[in-house]
């Protein structure tokens, strides 16, 4: 990977294809090998740039105060792009329409997989969730962590692990360790985003719901599609939380029509 340093540490980026640019913004529990399934097929067509997100993969921790959205802008600026189409996962969802939202004349595109909702009224089952993961950073037991967020993440609420493609399970598995090695600090200095009208978006908008994800981000995602004027809401059946390891072929071809537009 590349290395942009700045005066917080640095982040860490890859570009694949030509093209037009497209960004790939990864998952809170994952980082840019999130979508290395994906990235073939979009740069025959796409300047591809993914990153890791401060804390994430390869890029250092924040030692100070920041905005994910500035270090988006900030990554952007560096590659001489002034303006790129967006796909967010997850958290990285969450960046994509906050960057959205704080910079509209940078946006062409805007795909949203499965993204958080500030101030969403979590359900019972997420609670738990947090509660075990908590439970475990606390017992000092990092790996009970790991698998609590595997569970929940790739697994899902709705199958069995013998339902989930061999080998994805130890490709998240390193991500999301150093995402909770990190996720103190990170959450120390990390700023937040905008909170902007979503009704003020007006690029193209694609917002993708996983058949198998837990309900809480499925009820999320149809709160996107109706909020975001003309967005587009596409199911992806047999994919939990992170639709690009589930149904990376699905979700190409869904993106391929979007970006091309």
């Amino acid at each position: 990977m590349i290395t942009l340093a700045d005066d917080l540490g640095h982040l860490s980026y890859t570009v694949a294809g030509d093209g037009p640019p497209v960004v790939l913004v990864h998952a809170g529990v994952a980082d840019h090998r999130m979508w290395d399934a994906v990235v073939p097929a979009l740069a025959g067509h796409h300047t591809v740039i993914r990153y890791d997100l401060r804390g994430f993969g390869e890029s250092a921790p924040p030692t100070g105060p920041f905005r994910e959205t500035d270090d988006l802008g900030r990554l952007l600026d560096h590659l001489g792009h002034r303006q790129v189409r967006l796909v967010g996962a997850s958290w990285g969802g969450r960046v994509a329409v906050d960057f959205t939202l704080a910079h509209p004349d940078r946006v062409r595109s805007l795909a949203l997989l499965a993204p958080p909702w500030p101030g969403y009224d979590w359900s019972a089952d997420m609670i738990a969730y947090d509660e075990a993961e908590t439970a475990a950073l606390a017992a000092g037991d990092l790996e009970a962590a790991v698998r609590v967020n595997l569970d929940m993440w790739l697994r899902g609420p709705a199958r069995g692990w013998a339902d989930v493609a061999p080998g994805l399970a130890e490709h998240l598995r390193a991500p999301v360790r150093t995402s909770l090695v990190n996720q103190d600090t990170v959450g120390e200095h990390s700023q937040g985003g905008p909170r902007g009208d979503l009704t003020a978006i007006d690029v193209p908008t694609l917002v993708g719901i996983g058949g198998l994800d837990v309900p809480d981000f499925q009820d999320i995602a149809r709160r996107y599609a109706a909020a975001i004027p003309g967005a587009e809401l596409v199911e992806f059946p047999m994919a939990a939380h992170l639709i690009a390891l589930d149904a990376p072929a699905e979700l190409v071809a869904a993106l391929t029509p979007f970006l091309t537009r």
